[in-house]
């Protein structure tokens, strides 16, 4: 039988909202945030459940979910304070709104088979209307029949539902080869602006089905933009930041959220000085001492950890950890986490121990010593005729 009950850790919930508040007003709390992301596909893995089932088997879906939540605040014990379920179909959003195929292969997560070839296909991109569009309302749909299964089997879980695209560099990643995409930026950039414009046409009419279907009005915004990695900050800032403001400026007005797996260095500067992010998971593969050179006092931000550290045992990931606390605590304004999500086979105690010594050594004022065997980094390159 499925259960979780919240109120068992409402304590616990409580002190990490407290210590993560303080955190975000860039002040030290007692101890360093700790926030490790995990999902559907870590849970399914986790326990030996087949990736792909757990997509195409709604009812697995959710008993996965519900088990992933009380392993994450029974066992792991990070300062999540979020829990809930929801009918989570995978990164497939892109496909479903643009009638894209979708394939579902053994032991991972399904992906969209891409349908964009060329500027011909760019120029006849329709927008649909998500009112009357079948793949978006069989997704609320869903939501309901997700909220009707968990008030009957007498869940205490709040149910998340809806569906929202990327933003659209990484939206059109989605549904044309990415090389086509970049490619297009340097030789054709009038005709990625029409895509983009399109792109974001479609943000803004998901966005508001989303706010009208719940009865909200959205001021707190959260992008998810990988694809910005791969491009410079000049480009970026001429191709790609444009619309990712306007929906900042829409959506954002309490609250701007960036996710972006990295190398993103080259954009910390903008993030910072002309986004006014408030938040950011810095990703897996930009450099901790990169992002508190750039963000300290502006931007609060989540990382220092990589998957790639934590599938050996602990004593592999010791020194990561430290050097990751050492550099982004002081002064507030972080919460060590592994950038991103993290991925099937990540080594479960190995991250349970992570997480208990980081609480150990974390604890403020920061003590942690330099290790003799650590290296420095340089600064990411910046365009200098940048004024951020």
């Amino acid at each position: 039988m499925l259960d979780f009950d919240p109120g068992k850790y409402a304590a616990k919930i409580e002190a990490s909202q407290k210590r993560l508040e303080i955190a975000r007003r860039f002040q030290e709390p007692d101890r360093v945030p700790i926030l490790i992301s995990t999902g559907g596909s870590y849970y399914s893995h986790l326990f030996g459940t087949n990736i792909r089932d757990y997509y195409t088997d709604m009812d697995l879906n959710l008993e996965v979910q519900v088990r992933g939540l009380k392993w994450a605040f029974e066992e792991l014990g990070d300062d999540r304070t979020g829990y809930g379920v929801s009918c989570d179909l995978g990164p497939v959003s892109e496909g479903i709104y643009f009638d894209c195929e979708l394939e579902y292969p053994d032991e991972t997560s399904p992906r969209i088979v891409p349908r964009l070839e060329g500027p011909e296909d760019i120029e006849n991109l329709k927008i649909p209307d998500p009112t009357d569009h079948p793949g978006v309302q069989r997704v609320y749909r869903q939501y309901e029949e997700r909220k009707a299964q968990v008030e009957k089997m007498g869940l205490n879980l709040p149910v998340n539902g809806g569906l929202q695209i990327h933003p659209p560099l990484s939206a059109a990643c989605a549904i044309m080869d990415p090389v086509k995409v970049y490619t297009y930026m340097s030789t054709e950039p009038e005709l990625i602006h029409k895509l983009f414009r399109k792109l974001l046409e479609a943000f803004f009419k998901l966005q508001d089905f989303q706010d009208r279907y719940f009865g909200i009005k959205t001021e707190d915004i959260g992008l998810c933009d990988d694809n910005s990695a791969f491009v410079s900050d000049e480009m970026y800032r001429e191709l790609v930041m444009p619309y990712n403001m306007a929906i900042y400026e829409r959506y954002g007005k309490k609250s701007r959220y960036l996710h972006a797996d990295g190398p993103n260095d080259h954009h910390f500067k903008t993030y910072a000085n002309v986004m006014k992010l408030t938040s950011m998971d810095m990703g897996g593969f930009s450099k901790i001492e990169h992002a508190k050179r750039y963000l300290k006092g502006k931007v609060f931000f989540s990382g220092g950890l990589n998957c790639k550290d934590l599938y050996e045992d602990f004593e592999a990931a010791r020194p990561v950890v430290e050097r990751a606390i050492r550099i982004g605590a002081p002064g507030g304004g972080y919460a060590l986490a592994i950038g991103g999500e993290t991925y099937p086979g990540v080594n479960p105690d190995t991250l349970i121990r992570v997480v208990a010594y980081a609480k150990e050594i974390g604890t403020y004022p920061i003590r942690i010593r330099r290790r003799r065997d650590e290296s420095g980094s340089r600064p990411p390159k910046t365009n200098p005729d940048s004024t951020a």
